[in-house]
């Protein structure tokens, strides 16, 4: 019996994360084709012809014309429509401030020039003697640093993401002096995992080069960027 019970615990341990990954996987696809099959006309739609539904040509069809939106945008005249399309969402109310803030997210995320959490490391909370993982976001600008500044004597801040457990994006976001962030070797995904599984997936390590709090640098170069142009 000892030993069945092992190899069921282990047949579920390989069994469990394959069978949830596909099952996820099917679900968006089936998700995504309903959304956009419907939508397709009759003589593109090849459930027309076939005697059973092919499964991924939403996705597909998707990626597609996301590619090609990226391209109409791309150019001088998509760039003036998106910006006519822009001012028109300016002047409703409402709408203007959801569509900004979801804009600057998405940037935000999907820039191949950001650094936005790519870093982790860990910090005193909630209060000392406990620590939390947090994912380095940037550095503290605007009114935030400004106020801050003012008020602890210009410490140097940094912006950090602290994920919850089990659900890593639902969180807080904290403005923490920068010596008070230990930076962490392991990836942002090996800690999304620890936090995750409440600790129980602890990532390998090995000892490598320790970098001081002060060496932290995550100011995102788009950023920087922008204001040097500004400036």
């Amino acid at each position: 019996m000892g030993r069945l019970r092992t190899y069921f615990l282990t047949g579920l341990v390989i069994a469990g994360p394959i069978g949830i990954t596909l099952y996820l996987t099917w679900s968006l696809i089936q998700w995504i084709d309903g959304w956009v099959k419907p939508l397709l006309p009759v003589h593109y739609n090849p459930d027309t012809y076939l005697p059973f539904p092919v499964p991924g040509v939403g996705l597909i069809v998707s990626i597609m014309v996301l590619i090609i939106l990226g391209f109409l945008a791309a150019n001088i005249a998509g760039r003036s429509l998106l910006s006519f399309g822009e001012q028109i969402l300016g002047k409703m109310p409402l709408v203007r401030n959801l569509y900004s803030g979801l804009k600057q997210i998405f940037e935000t995320v999907l820039s191949d020039s950001g650094s936005s959490f790519k870093k982790a490391g860990i910090i005193e909370y909630p209060r000392r003697g406990l620590w939390a993982i947090v994912f380095l976001a940037t550095d503290t600008r605007g009114e935030v640093a400004a106020k801050l500044d003012q008020h602890k004597d210009g410490h140097d801040l940094i912006s950090v993401f602290l994920p919850t457990t089990p659900n890593p994006t639902s969180g807080f976001l904290l403005f923490v002096p920068r010596a008070d962030v230990i930076l962490l070797d392991m990836t942002v995904e090996d800690a999304a995992k620890l936090v995750i599984s409440a600790g129980l997936v602890t990532p390998p390590y090995k000892p490598g080069d320790k970098k001081l709090p002060e060496q932290i640098e995550i100011t995102n170069p788009a950023q920087k960027e922008r204001e040097t142009i500004d400036g």
